[in-house]
Parts: structure tokens; C-alpha cells; sequence
């Protein structure tokens, strides 16, 4: 095995936009940080420009994705202990946002190429009275179906789109294809605030209840771009949870969003010119993107083809020491995208097509600042710690 030149951090974001620290700066003097300070606060701005990129009527920016996803549940008033389709392949974050809103997680298993197995899905559709799909890494699964399914069992769908803003399918923005979309501006997201999410939906009764169970106390709903007739109803009749983004979140992620296609077309890129290079080894299997599916990475995921548990942890561990940190989701005894560590579930099924797939799969870092040369060195070190195993 060669030695390699350093490799690039893959945990460096993004720089943030100087226009946002001016905001922020300024920001600081006044101390205007409450999103109900103002009519157009920079949350409320947020909201309007994200809806508008995304093509959705209604967005609400809240305190983190969880926090949009447990909203949605909530607002979509189902009824106690309902039982909710999920990707056994999600991070802990998505059963637990079904847990807190009283609702139970039933998981789906998903086939090797990441994405929900579709017959599985059908076959639980039955006895479910929702269905929240994770595209998870940023892998869609086949909406048409999902969306079939759905629509066949009178059943509301969440998209779960923490990893895929700028993803479409068929030309159809992720986040818009059900009756609601949950996006994450966390750091290692398309667009970084260090925490934060948001949600998006045409239904006007589903943005109210949510504004409301945001924290929008008291009249503060009239600063929010919805229709009056559909919220007033709500008011005082629902739980206030307090999950609201504010400002200073709002003020870092509003310049970034001009620079969301330019991030897109870039990750797509990067992700592509990594995984024509794993696909050439032996060791490597990198799914393709389903016919219609467009995608929008700034991570890599790959399987390892024939090789054993001792060998698995040779590559993860040989890679790691030539500093480049390969996550095997399964091979660790807490990663919290391994559905058999969620032990605040009551009911852990078996899933036996998952848990091999988790056993195998491996996921990379790939921000989309590298340049070539680093994106050379990255495949460089994962090649090297492959061809040490074998």
C-alpha cells in the first residue's frame, strides 16, 4: 500500500455567506432575534422564498427537521398508537419523531440499493394510517408507487427530505410529491445553519395547524403568509409545542439559497466522478439513481461486495487511518442509522433483507467544495484501503 498525499477534511462546511454575517452582525446590535419581533422577519422571508423556490405554497421554518416532522405527524390529527410506515433505513430521528407525536413506527424493509422495497410496503399498507418516506442519504425510492400506494389506502404521506433538497423526480422537486415535505439546514446539509428545518405543503388547513403548534401564540399566526379563514379556527383549540426557527438561523440560510443549484449541479458532479471510480474495483457496487430520479449528494454511499466481518472492519479501519473516515452503518455497536439500536421502539422486527444490506453499506462524505484533485485523494484512499483487504 502507497502512501498518500493529506486528504481533504470532509467535515469543513461550507463557508457562510458574507452577506448573512453582515445580517447577523447587524443583527446582534439590534438583538431583534424573536421571528415575531416584525411582519417580515428574516424567518418569515425565509419561509416565502422557500416556498417559492421549491414551488409549495406554504412553508414553516421551525427549529430543526425532527421538529417538522413531529409538526406534520401532529397535524395530520391521527388517531392514538397509529401506526406509521417508515424506511428501516432512516436515522433514529424519524421513528423518534413518531414516537413523540404518539404514533407507532412499523418499518419497512428496504432492498440493497437503499431504497424502500415496494412490495413490503404494499403488503403493510393494509393495516397503516400513515406513511412517512425518508429519502434517505438522499436515495429516492420509487414515488410512483409509494404514491400509488398511498393514494390506494387513503393514506397521508410525509416526505422526509432532511437529505435531498434540490433532488427532483420525473422534474418534481423532492419535498412536493406528498402531503407534506420536511427539509433540514443541520451542518453537514445542502444549506448549513447549524440546526434548523422547515416544512412545505399546498394544503392550507396543514400549514395552519402547524403554525399554530409552532408557537404562533396569541394573533403572531397573522405574520404568517396563510389564510385566515383556515387558522382562526384553530386558535387557542391546539397544543403549543414552541419549535419556532428564529432569526439569526433565518439570516444565515437566506443568502445560501441562491446558492443551492450551483451547490446541486456540483455534488452531482463530485458524486459521480467518485463513484465511477468505485465501480471499477471489485470490492465496490454503487447503486444508480432509479429511472426519473435526480439527485442532489454531497455524500457518497457504496456496498462491499464479498467480503467477510473481519474484512469489513479491516477496510473501515484501514481507511480511517489513512484519513478517510468510512461509516459502515451496520458494523458498530450504537450508529444511529441501524435500526436495531433504536431500543426505544417497542416492536424491533427482524428485517433480514435490511440488516444485511446496513452490514455492507458505506457512506462518505463528499462536500461540494472539493476539487478534483481532492476528489482524487478521497478515491484514492478508499481504493488503497480496498486493495489492503484483498
Amino acid at each position: 500500500m502507497r502512501d498518500l498525499p493529506s486528504v481533504p477534511d470532509l467535515h469543513q462546511a461550507e463557508p457562510i455567506p458574507q452577506t448573512a454575517r453582515d445580517a447577523i452582525a447587524e443583527m446582534l446590535i439590534t438583538a431583534d432575534l424573536f421571528r415575531y419581533t416584525s411582519e417580515n422577519s428574516p424567518v418569515a422571508l425565509l419561509e416565502t422564498e422557500f416556498a417559492e423556490k421549491l414551488g409549495a405554497r406554504f412553508a414553516l421554518a421551525v427549529s430543526s427537521c425532527s421538529a417538522a416532522l413531529f409538526l406534520s405527524l401532529k397535524a395530520l390529527d391521527l388517531p392514538k398508537d397509529a401506526r406509521v410506515l417508515i424506511p428501516a433505513f432512516t436515522f433514529a430521528a424519524v421513528p423518534s419523531a413518531v414516537v413523540h407525536a404518539g404514533c407507532v413506527p412499523v418499518l419497512v424493509d428496504v432492498a440493497a440499493n437503499y431504497r424502500v422495497d415496494i412490495a413490503d410496503l404494499e403488503a403493510k399498507a393494509a393495516d397503516a394510517d400513515a406513511v412517512l418516506i425518508s429519502h434517505m442519504r438522499g436515495h429516492t425510492s420509487d414515488m410512483d408507487a409509494i404514491v400509488r400506494i398511498a393514494r390506494a389506502h387513503d393514506l397521508p404521506l410525509i416526505e422526509d427530505a432532511a437529505h435531498s433538497l434540490g433532488t427532483t423526480w420525473n422534474g418534481q422537486n423532492i419535498g412536493t410529491i406528498g402531503d407534506i415535505g420536511c427539509f433540514s439546514f443541520q451542518s453537514y446539509k445542502m444549506l448549513n445553519a447549524g440546526e434548523g428545518g422547515i416544512l412545505i405543503t399546498d394544503d392550507p388547513d396543514l400549514i395552519a395547524r402547524t403554525v399554530i403548534m409552532s408557537g404562533a401564540y396569541e394573533h403572531n399566526w397573522q405574520k404568517h403568509a396563510v389564510l385566515a379563514d383556515h387558522v382562526t379556527r384553530w386558535q387557542n383549540q391546539l397544543p403549543l409545542y414552541n419549535m419556532r426557527m428564529q432569526n439569526i438561523a433565518a439570516a444565515v440560510i437566506r443568502p445560501q439559497l441562491e446558492l443551492l443549484d450551483a451547490r446541486v449541479t456540483r455534488g452531482r458532479a463530485n458524486h459521480d466522478y467518485v463513484a465511477d471510480k468505485l465501480n471499477a474495483h471489485q470490492v465496490f457496487d454503487v447503486p444508480p439513481p432509479l429511472r426519473g430520479e435526480l439527485r442532489a449528494p454531497d455524500s457518497i454511499q457504496f456496498n462491499l461486495l464479498d467480503l467477510s466481518d473481519d474484512q469489513v472492519d479491516l477496510f473501515q479501519n484501514t481507511s480511517k487511518a489513512l484519513g478517510i473516515p468510512v461509516q459502515v452503518f451496520g458494523r458498530s455497536t450504537d450508529n444511529a442509522r441501524a435500526f436495531w439500536n433504536w431500543q426505544f421502539l417497542d416492536d424491533i422486527p427482524s428485517l433480514p433483507q435490511t440488516r444485511a444490506m446496513l452490514a455492507r453499506a458505506c457512506d462518505v462524505r463528499l462536500p461540494v467544495r472539493l476539487e478534483r484533485d481532492e476528489l482524487d485523494l478521497v478515491s484514492d484512499v478508499v481504493l488503497s484501503a480496498a486493495n489492503a483487504v484483498i
